[in-house]
């Protein structure tokens, strides 16, 4: 389009090096434009033909390029979509459904790590992954760690900015309370850091969400320590081996554990050993903060009812725990540097936080639904809270789900084939299973996670929204944090150029009537 060539022509002008950025940029006649664009798609439910692609990919190798990107697309009025890693569960950091002009910036070049073993820090630019940041720290250092995601090939510049969890969360927290400064560009060019941008920008950007404030380029890190040896351990349970039972003591324990000890939950369909018959399946995939001979008796005294034997323990080091939770045991450390998943597939996920135990009875309904042919690849994953999150405020940061939660769900349904019916199956079926848990989670309102984005919870308009309207999905993500949310965004963009389908809205001085 048009547009699209005043801003390529835009960003040639605002570089310095003006040979190197045309290098960077992709517009839609380019040969690898397609390539670049498929290259960090993470879900297949996005990568169709009819799936809105933008004007032009710019895939910046410094600072100056995003700053001349944000100032070119606010020009000419293009929207801006930032991708790290491509992991955003409903694609928006490269796709607008808006059917508006947009441009992705896409990170994939700014992807350094540096560690500082001594002073327990690292910079992270934001187009880093999981792996790559695991990977970097294992090399400086066998004891220190850090509590991100357990997906190696996530983006660091979504997980931060959303709030972002492991294995580590009960001993450590979030990813987002670990962090101790950022570099952001912000809607007028300018480059920022935490003393630049103030604190409630700063507070703003770990678990409200980056895209609504500005474009995060890199984040400062505060390192943990770990022990030279940890200890994993899977064990399976099926319905004929007492599963519920032991689901439902999980639910009374889990988030009362030692915060050296995490146990999270898979439930998912199985073939029974009957013939014909379809069981349930629970994973209790666990890491411990110390050896076997100290979690063997720990287990004995608070979790009894699983069952954890010596064979069920596997000794390693910590970077090991990283490579067997992501199902790379055995290989060589660098798969953690590759980008890209081994198998991409479509999915449709939803988020749940459990406040009280969930009665025997909603399990059963739970199963049935689960025996539905939809669902033969489908989970929910039950992740414990409780330790060190009791004991954050939940007002420090943005994300706000602390004391008082048990347990959060993913619910999750893959599927493999292609049409948009297919796609309509799994997705209604998913849409049903969150419709008969409600009675048994949180509400009023009814908690999500930033970061298992889910555009079912509302959306905003195409062009001006409400605070009301914007508080619909806004409350459930953010509950009292909502509210600050938006008194920062009004104060560094109150314009609205940083702006997707779920995005904090600026309070406008365009009120509307019944607003």
């Amino acid at each position: 389009s048009d547009d699209a060539h005043k801003f390529v022509q835009c960003l040639l002008e605002n570089s310095e090096d003006s040979t190197s950025i045309s290098k960077l940029i992709y517009t839609r006649t380019n040969s690898s434009f397609s390539s670049i664009l498929d290259f960090s798609i993470q879900n297949l439910r996005f990568s169709t033909p009819t799936t809105p692609k933008p004007q032009v990919i710019v895939t910046p190798v410094k600072e100056s390029h995003v700053q001349a990107a944000v100032k070119c697309s606010q020009k000419y009025g293009l929207q801006v979509r930032v991708r790290s890693g491509g992991h955003d569960y409903e694609g928006l950091s490269y796709v607008s459904n808006y059917h508006v002009p947009f441009v992705i910036i896409d990170f994939i070049n700014l992807s350094s790590v540096s560690v500082d073993p001594e002073a327990k820090t690292a910079w992270v630019q934001a187009g880093a992954t999981n792996g790559k940041v695991y990977h970097t720290i294992a090399e400086k250092s066998k004891t220190l760690a850090f509590p991100a995601g357990v997906c190696p090939t996530v983006g660091v510049g979504g997980l931060f900015s959303g709030g972002g969890y492991g294995f580590l969360m009960r001993k450590y927290g979030l990813a987002a309370d670990n962090v101790v400064d950022a570099h952001l560009i912000d809607v007028n060019g300018r480059l920022l850091d935490r003393k630049s941008m103030g604190e409630d920008l700063f507070w703003a950007i770990r678990g409200g969400g980056g895209a609504s404030f500005g474009v995060i380029i890199a984040w400062k890190i505060k390192l943990v320590t770990v022990p030279e040896i940890v200890t994993a351990f899977t064990v399976n349970r099926t319905l004929e081996q007492n599963a519920t039972k032991i689901v439902d003591r999980w639910q009374h324990v889990a988030d009362n554990l030692d915060e050296d000890l995490y146990i999270r939950v898979f439930l998912r369909s199985a073939n029974s050993s009957t013939q014909g018959k379809k069981t349930i399946r629970a994973s209790f995939e666990s890491l411990f903060l110390g050896g076997a001979d100290v979690l063997l008796p720990l287990m004995q005294h608070s979790f009894p009812e699983l069952g954890l034997v010596k064979e069920d323990c596997i000794e390693m080091s910590w970077i090991e725990s990283i490579m067997y939770f992501a199902g790379f045991r055995g290989q060589s450390l660098d798969v953690l540097l590759n980008r890209t998943q081994p198998n991409v597939r479509f999915f449709k996920a939803k988020s749940d936080f459990v406040y009280d135990p969930m009665p025997e009875i909603a399990f059963q309904g739970i199963y049935e639904r689960f025996y539905e042919k939809e669902a033969e690849a489908a989970e929910m994953i039950l992740s414990p809270y409780g330790g060190v999150m009791n004991q954050i405020s939940d007002s420090a940061t943005p994300f706000p789900h602390r004391a008082g939660t048990r347990y959060k769900i993913q619910h999750i349904v893959y599927w493999e084939e292609e049409g948009s019916e297919a796609s309509q199956r799994h997705i209604s079926w998913i849409r049903r299973l969150y419709d008969y848990v409600a009675p048994y989670v949180s509400k009023n309102p009814r908690a999500a996670y930033l970061n298992y984005r889910d555009l079912d919870i509302g959306t905003n308009n195409k062009g001006y929204t409400s605070y009301k309207q914007a508080s619909i999905w806004g409350l459930k993500y953010f509950k009292n944090n909502f509210k600050r949310l938006v008194d920062v965004k009004t104060m560094v963009d109150p314009g609205n150029f940083f702006r997707n389908e779920q995005s904090i809205p600026p309070l406008s001085s365009r009120k509307k009537k019944g607003d």
